[in-house]
């Protein structure tokens, strides 16, 4: 395929994409006359075939094509209303794959869905990351805070070691941090919290937090005192999410945090590195061109 009928069919993909509630979306009748598909019952079947696929794929047809009626130019200059639907870039991609592979443009939005589909899935997996790293580095923070506060209050590091070990008892249904460690295979020597995923991290989190602001507020000292706080606010936290039907200690353990940040390291890095070279070039041309850089 010529590197000019490339760059126009993908301009042409772009402009007809709209955008509803954050979710990217082409109208059918649009995908039709894109794909060169003269009569609509003709791409009807082939829409047919991709959401058989997109049924067999595991995924819900209805998130992926939805019905919808729109309104038409007559010759006359009246209008006239009819059938199209919307679809999500998934859905695209199953149509293209369903579609004549003779054509060009068959042979081009498989290929175009395919990678704006691995671009969204790259996006959604880099988001979960972030969130979890946030999510461990806000416990982090505060449980130095609940550290230091419990120090004020008259707790060892010891005794401090104790609540956090009796904290996590109540959140994981009687389960310790050591046999919870090797429920999920967590190293000894490295923190649970490294190996949980994020919602426990922060659900561990949120009870640590009430257990400051109630250390703080009813001004409570001592090991006792301050386990018994923190103890029933892992509890609530728990029950909390047993109306979920989630059990923290029945939770998948996920990938050692220290190999994400590292991930992302790597990842920003790369990112820096081409945003360098970007610039460099967009530099250049602006030169060549008697522009400013």
């Amino acid at each position: 395929m010529e590197k000019e009928l490339v760059t126009k069919l993908n301009r042409t993909f772009e402009q007809v994409a709209f955008q509803q509630g954050g979710v990217e979306f082409w109208c059918a009748r649009d995908l039709q006359v894109l794909l060169e598909y003269n009569e609509w019952r003709n791409f009807v079947r082939v829409i047919e075939s991709a959401k058989a696929a997109c049924l067999n794929s595991g995924q819900s047809v209805s998130d992926h094509f939805v019905d919808v009626n729109r309104m038409v130019k007559l010759g006359s200059g009246s209008e006239r209303e009819i059938d199209d639907m919307m679809l999500t870039r998934y859905a695209c991609y199953l149509i293209a794959q369903n579609g004549d592979p003779r054509k060009e443009q068959i042979a081009f939005a498989q290929s175009y869905f395919a990678i704006q589909t691995r671009k969204q899935e790259l996006l959604e997996e880099r988001i979960r990351l972030v969130e979890r790293l946030q999510a461990r580095r806000k416990l982090i923070a505060t449980e130095t805070e609940f550290s230091g506060l419990a120090y004020e209050r008259g707790v060892d590091g010891q005794g401090f070691g104790r609540i956090r070990s009796k904290g996590d008892q109540a959140l994981f249904g009687g389960h310790t941090t050591l046999q919870m460690k090797k429920k999920l295979e967590v190293p000894a020597d490295r923190p649970l919290a490294d190996f949980l995923p994020t919602l426990t991290i922060k659900a561990k989190d949120l009870a640590a937090e009430i257990t400051n602001f109630n250390v703080k507020k009813n001004y409570l000292r001592g090991e006792n005192p301050i386990t018994g706080e923190h103890v029933k606010n892992n509890k609530d936290v728990r029950n909390l999410l047993a109306k979920s039907g989630i059990r923290p200690e029945n939770l998948p353990p996920e990938e050692d945090i220290k190999k994400l940040e590292r991930r992302v390291r790597v990842d920003d890095r790369k990112l820096l590195s081409h945003t360098k070279a970007l610039k460099k070039r967009t530099g250049r041309n602006n030169r060549a061109r008697g522009c400013r850089p």
